[in-house]
């Protein structure tokens, strides 16, 4: 039979050693969440891209029309047309909802298109391209 207080020193050596794993994950934790933030890691995380739907509508050699079939609304300004490429182009001021057409003109695109054309739609906030389709400016 054990006396008294063998038993009751038993059971203290325990929660000294719960405390230290406990200490230990909490400093590992803060350690990573204040190493994320001084690196700018956390200043990523906002940058994402728009999920948004476009058609586009009509073309020229110098302007592009382009309907948001759906999506959020979206900052025309935030948005930049890429034709084979070169950036050029923007889709004006305010927001951007679904069912308007919009135009962004392509005037600075050297050469300009011709035949099938790779047009993107970037969203350059995130430097995501948020659309893309072959386009013949033929």
């Amino acid at each position: 039979m054990k006396p008294s207080n063998q038993s009751n020193a038993d059971d203290r050596a325990v929660s000294p050693v719960i405390g230290v794993i406990l200490m230990v994950a909490i400093t590992v934790i803060l350690a990573a969440v204040i190493g994320t933030f001084v690196l700018g890691l956390g200043d990523q995380l906002g940058d994402t891209a728009p999920q948004a739907s476009f058609t586009i509508e009509s073309n020229s050699t110098d302007n592009i029309t382009v309907v948001k079939t759906g999506g959020e609304a979206i900052e025309g300004s935030d948005l930049v047309v890429s034709v084979d490429g070169q950036r050029d182009g923007n889709f004006g001021s305010g927001a951007w909802e679904s069912g308007e057409s919009r135009n962004a003109t392509i005037s600075s695109v050297n050469p300009a298109p011709s035949g099938d054309t790779v047009v993107r739609i970037i969203h350059d906030p995130s430097g995501n391209a948020i659309y893309e389709e072959t386009w013949d400016f033929s």
